[in-house]
């Protein structure tokens, strides 16, 4: 279809966005036809007629116009210089998305819609006020690609450009900061207000001298430096959903190094090497559910029995149950390449959602250092907290909150409730081709990914290109093996690098590709199809496991299929697989042992069983939030009552 935004497209809009935004999407139209309108005049004006428009509509701002009556201005200038520096036009549904996401909604936008370029029309309006906006992206890479790619447009009109990167230093950080558009991760956003809040208590703590030598060892005879951030005005949130939701129960947690005593140490090895001699359901129960362990009768018994070894001394019997426990849970629930991998002496967490690995954090409750125990390395004890905040709690601090992502209306009433933001799904510039097969199921994990393999060599023989989502990196490993040995070559991502993964997944689309990633490899990286491609059906992608979250899979599905290319899409799951465990571990075990050994399930009962199974996974996250939000609510309001930073402590 065209770039216009004739009758057809507004039927066809219509029905994507419902009835709730019918009314909105038709202003949308009006404003997208005005800001066309004013195109050709702006073609004719030089580079310096458009910077000093630009400086018109920053006076206009200052002076208290509203924002909504220089849309149309601001938008048409955006997308003139867009044309005139990268080279790209702003098709007329992206004016649409960066309408959606200046009137506080998360643009829903499928991928290869090109968010990034839709972003800098609101970002440049709201920055008009000179009070800074903040694009907040989920990796330092995609910082720096968007900003550097973004920059020449902004300066274009007379916009400075900052980017928050791990490693800076304050001063760095307070330069990019003053910059009218600031981009950067959640984590770095996060962690420099939470510094801030620091700092303001330095400055006016008569008691600074114990206070930093307690949490930021600093020499106080130093002055203490000012904050780094201005005020939270305005946030462009990218992969919305993956910030806002999934990372929503993630606090970010500022502390001092607490060394651990050899007799904490110990203990941890102590209760790691007692919890590997006891016997699920004869000595503990698991609740997958929780991923929680608790002992029972027998198992507190055989625990009793060793409370006066030497590493337990520090230890009541009460305390050294909890520390059994925790073991207990550190070796079932959390894997090694699954949950966390060890680099250089270290645990570092891999994102359930993502695939990524997370340097820096830590779980919490004597969980992180259970894992050490587990994998025989260094034990060193939970921090004192000094400053903590959830991802949740930071974005609630802006005055105004906007984002986008290609998936959020499934999570639309979440973030209408907490964030008040609502989630406008703005059609697409070309009909999307996708072709979703329905589910594969198979008794075994064995014998769905021997599947999974016999369908890559059927494809690669046809040259059809093939990206492989998998849940974990222990998984992906397995996959490659299979495929080592069909002699069929390939690529896995593990998401340990996040700009050299970012290349190699823009080439997924090339003739006879086989890639195999963890999760959402990639996302936000624009992947073209090769010669020839389109005719053999596109990109195809397989899941390997359906996630917790049906909108981790509508990401996995959104690497093919981009700006009207064909693509494919189909998930192979089993038995086996994690998600069954949402029906209870003994139902679960019923299951696996009623079909074990009978090979493909695939049937309309399965499939639904499957789907059924992800749905009361998505319910429990919720409720898991909302009871962290309530938490967070409630320390927050106690400390208020005391007289405390609500964030400091």
């Amino acid at each position: 279809m065209g770039n216009r935004l004739g009758p057809k497209w507004l039927n066809q809009a219509r029905r994507i966005a419902g009835p709730t935004h019918t009314g909105r999407l038709s202003k949308f139209a009006v404003l997208a036809d005005e800001v066309n309108a004013l195109e050709p005049v702006l073609e004719r004006e030089s580079d310096a007629e458009l910077g000093a428009r630009s400086h018109g509509l920053q006076l206009k701002a200052r002076q208290g116009d509203s924002l909504n009556s220089l849309l149309v201005e601001a938008f048409a200038l955006v997308r003139e210089a867009a044309k005139r520096t990268i080279k790209q036009r702003h098709y007329d549904v992206q004016l649409v998305g960066g309408m959606a996401i200046h009137f506080r909604c998360i643009a829903e936008m499928e991928t290869g819609e090109g968010k990034t370029l839709v972003a800098t029309l609101p970002a440049y309006l709201n920055a008009l006020q000179g009070k800074g906006v903040h694009v907040v992206t989920v990796n330092d890479y995609l910082a720096s690609r968007d900003a550097e790619w973004m920059t020449a447009i902004y300066n274009m009109l007379g916009m400075s450009v900052g980017c928050i990167q791990t490693g800076m230093t304050d001063p760095q950080r307070r330069a990019n900061y003053a910059r009218d558009i600031t981009y950067g991760t959640s984590k770095e956003f996060g962690f420099d207000f939470l510094r801030d809040e620091l700092k303001r208590l330095q400055l006016g703590d008569t008691h600074r001298k114990s206070f930093e030598e307690a949490f930021l060892g600093r020499n106080t005879q130093r002055e203490a430096e000012s904050p780094v951030q201005r005020t939270h005005h305005y946030a462009v949130v990218d992969e919305a959903d993956s910030i806002l939701i999934d990372e929503a129960r993630t606090p970010l947690i500022i502390g001092a190094n607490n060394q651990p005593t050899q007799e904490e140490a110990a203990a941890y090895f102590g209760a790691d090497q007692l919890a590997a001699t006891l016997v699920r359901t004869k000595d503990f129960k698991y609740d997958p559910a929780e991923r929680k362990a608790e002992l029972n009768a027998s198992g507190r018994r055989k625990v009793q029995a060793v409370a006066g070894h030497s590493s337990f001394v520090t230890l009541t019997v009460d305390g050294l149950y909890e520390y059994v426990e925790r073991a207990l849970r550190a070796q079932i629930a959390y894997l090694k390449d699954r949950d966390y991998v060890v680099v250089n002496g270290e645990i570092v967490i891999v994102d359930e959602f993502t695939g990524r690995m997370m340097p820096g954090r830590q779980w919490q409750d004597g969980l992180h250092q259970a894992i050490q125990a587990k994998e025989k390395l260094e034990v060193t004890l939970e921090t004192i907290t000094a400053a903590r905040v959830t991802v949740q709690d930071f974005f609630l601090r802006y005055k105004k909150l906007a984002g986008m992502t290609g998936t959020a209306s499934s999570d639309a009433r979440e973030l209408r409730r907490i964030y008040k933001v609502g989630v406008f799904k703005v059609p697409t510039n070309r009909f999307g081709r996708r072709v979703w097969v329905p589910d594969r199921v198979f008794s075994t994990e064995d014998e769905k990914f021997q599947a999974v393999a016999d369908q890559i060599v059927a494809w690669h023989d046809k040259k059809v290109p093939v990206l492989v989502g998998t849940r974990s990196i222990e998984k992906s490993e397995k996959l490659s093996a299979l495929l080592t040995a069909a002699n069929i070559e390939h690529q896995v991502l593990n998401a340990k690098n996040h700009e050299i993964e970012a290349q190699i997944v823009a080439q997924a689309g090339q003739p006879g590709r086989v890639m195999v990633a963890t999760n959402m490899a990639g996302r936000g990286t624009d992947i073209k199809l090769g010669d020839g491609v389109a005719d053999v059906g596109g990109l195809h992608v397989i899941g390997t496991e359906r996630h917790e979250s049906r909108r981790i899979d509508r990401q996995l599905a959104g690497r093919c299929a981009r700006q009207g290319d064909p693509g494919f899409c189909q998930f192979f799951v089993s038995l086996e697989d994690e998600i069954i465990e949402a029906f209870g571990e003994k139902p679960a075990a019923r299951l696996r042992k009623r079909y074990r050994g009978k090979g493909e399930l695939t049937s309309g009962p399965m499939r639904r069983m499957v789907l059924a199974a992800q749905a009361k996974k998505e319910r429990q996250h919720f409720r898991d939030r909302k009871l962290l939000m309530n938490y967070e609510k409630q320390r927050a309001e106690m400390r208020r009552n005391m007289g405390l930073n609500p964030v400091l402590g």
